[in-house]
């Protein structure tokens, strides 16, 4: 049995919280214990600021569409914005000792990290769209 929950919140950092704190309630109501919803709640925080600062650039126009998914397999996190878009492969790798002392670039490393499954692609409706999977 499968069991989602969506929102939808404004373009804006308090958003990065508020989505953290409702995949920790959905996942604790799913059964997931607390190391599981750590590494769900890390993500979240990663990919919703992402959203929120890259994608939508603070337009509180813009929503952040996200849905939580528990099934059989694990937790799955899927997060839209309405920005641009961008190319995964083209963002500078942070471990390289080049890049070791920028301010960003981190997230998809933080993300890919924490999660089993991390992947990005275009919304036929506009935006990007990052889906992540965390097995149990």
């Amino acid at each position: 049995m499968s069991e989602t929950k969506e929102l939808r919140l404004p373009s804006r950092i308090e958003s990065v919280d508020e989505a953290a704190l409702e995949a920790a309630k959905f996942a604790e109501h799913s059964g997931f214990d607390a190391d599981f919803i750590s590494a769900i709640d890390l993500a979240v925080r990663e990919s919703v600021a992402n959203a929120v600062k890259h994608g939508n650039k603070f337009d509180e126009a813009k929503e952040v569409e996200i849905t939580f998914a528990g099934s059989a397999e694990g937790f799955e996190v899927s997060v839209r914005d309405f920005g641009p878009g961008f190319a995964p492969d083209e963002i500078p790798d942070p471990t390289n000792p080049a890049n070791l002392l920028k301010a960003s670039g981190r997230g998809i490393l933080f993300m890919r990290s924490f999660m089993d499954e991390v992947e990005w692609f275009n919304h036929d409706g506009g935006g990007m769209v990052v889906k992540m999977l965390k097995k149990q």
